[in-house]
């Protein structure tokens, strides 16, 4: 049997990871992203520099990025003895995709929107408890980076309990890697002190 229908999926899935809807939507607004705010092209950074209306749009774009690829792949191999390894594929190749896109000489975001489509697609009951987790975290600590680093470290673990399939959890895994190595300079500036606290940039953009 030919793998090619199989292999089409983390392909496609990459590809369309690779968009970078930040990007194209500040720069339809005449804005070079990456030379304001953090220069991240993902929605929080969108929303730092173009208001909240485009970081959410932006965040249901990147979003869809990792939950359509899922969902197709869920309902054209269902029932397939490997269903679970072509979606483990599939999930992390749109968020390599927008972590190294293709189309922006292998940079990209941060991964945190696009990993929460994969997994809304292959356990949406993990991420309910996810976002809840991320919630009460930056309501905490005001940083997102905290957020999403604690919610990748803690997906494997959810994943585990709610969907137990190794190749999911495998997946889980990777993606909480690339997430912290996509993480690596906030990090750093955490630990320097210099990590932009969310909470009090909202009150400042609030004040003008």
């Amino acid at each position: 049997m030919s793998l090619l229908p199989q292999i089409i999926w983390p392909i496609g899935s990459y590809l369309l990871g690779s968009i970078p809807f930040g990007l194209l939507l500040a720069h339809c607004k005449g804005i070079a992203l990456r030379k304001h705010g953090s220069g991240n092209i993902g929605a929080t950074n969108v929303a730092r520099v173009m208001g909240k209306g485009w970081g959410l749009l932006t965040l249901a774009a990147d979003l869809a990025k990792g939950l359509l690829p899922v969902l197709g792949c869920i309902w054209v191999m269902a029932g397939a003895a490997d269903i679970d390894l072509w979606i483990a594929f599939t999930g992390l190749g749109a968020v390599m995709g927008h972590c190294y896109s293709i189309f922006f000489r292998f940079r990209g975001g941060k991964g945190v929107a696009t990993a929460s489509g994969v997994f809304l697609g292959v356990c949406p009951f993990a991420v309910g408890v996810a976002v809840f987790t991320f919630i009460v975290v930056l309501k905490k600590w005001g940083y997102v980076s905290v957020g999403s680093l604690s919610v990748a470290l803690f997906m494997p673990i959810l994943m585990h309990f709610f969907c137990p399939a190794y190749e999911l959890e495998l997946m889980a895994w990777g993606i909480t890697f690339v997430i912290w190595i996509r993480h690596r300079d906030n990090i750093k500036r955490l630990i320097e002190g210099k990590e932009k606290d969310w909470k009090r940039e909202s009150r400042v953009s609030n004040s003008h």
